[in-house]
């Protein structure tokens, strides 16, 4: 089987090459991997990164290389989250894929969590936990910000997730089939919950631990992204 790693980048160049080799590291057995790279129009040292870094199956010698060589999609203009997403899962040629932030805020080490409860036959489509694992704390609105949209969740889909605006989601190719990302920018996180639980897969979740960063670190996320991801959970309910 072929894991897909599938990582949207947008100015990380202080976190890429680490993240990289995280990834790189961790130990998934028999189960091949490949990573696909999405450059969603960095403006800064990131890209001359990727450059290096695309073709190669080890760009840091101690770590684990991958099966297949990584692979970079540019895009020309800056489109969001969820359009980077799309252009990764199109070029995505696993059996399964994971979505990988371009940041530290999560832990590859956490894919064989991920990855148990599908390579058992027990789950589709995997989330990752972040309040049921280890972490940092994220900052008070963040932590009722994120509660607030999982409970919308719950409510509109007859569901029981913890943590719906995970980064860690895992999916079977099959859950994938039929599903059109049309979410351009955080509004992926809604969308994706709401067609994979219209097309009544349960999601399961397991714990992962999370290590926040704030935003002079370079974290992206507003109150607005808020915002419009609840407007999409209303809207996905009633429309594909």
């Amino acid at each position: 089987m072929l894991l897909s790693v599938v990582m949207p980048v947008y100015n990380e160049e202080h976190y890429l090459e680490k993240i990289v080799s995280l990834v790189q590291a961790v130990d998934l057995g028999d189960l091949q991997r490949e990573l696909i790279i999405v450059d969603d129009c960095s403006t800064d040292g990131g890209p001359d990164i990727m450059v290096r870094l695309e073709g190669q199956t080890a760009p840091n010698p101690r770590a684990k290389p991958f099966e297949r060589p990584i692979r970079v999609v540019r895009h020309q203009v800056n489109q969001g989250k969820g359009a980077a997403l799309r252009s990764g899962f199109a070029e995505a040629g696993g059996d399964l894929i994971i979505v990988q932030d371009a940041d530290l805020e999560y832990d590859p080490e956490d894919y064989a969590k991920l990855l148990k409860p599908v390579l058992k036959g027990r789950a589709e489509v995997v989330y990752g936990s972040r309040f049921t694992g280890e972490r940092r704390n994220m900052f008070f609105h963040h932590w009722v910000g994120n509660r607030f949209l999982t409970l919308v969740t719950n409510v509109l889909y007859n569901t029981t997730l913890s943590d719906m605006e995970t980064c860690y989601k895992l999916f079977t190719r099959q859950s994938l089939e039929g599903v059109t990302i049309k979410s351009n920018r955080f509004n992926f996180e809604p969308e994706i919950t709401a067609k994979i639980l219209k097309k009544k897969i349960r999601i399961y979740e397991v714990p992962i631990s999370y290590s926040g960063r704030e935003f002079q670190e370079g974290k992206k996320i507003t109150w607005r992204d808020g915002l419009v991801a609840l407007w999409c959970l209303v809207k996905f309910r009633f429309v594909d």
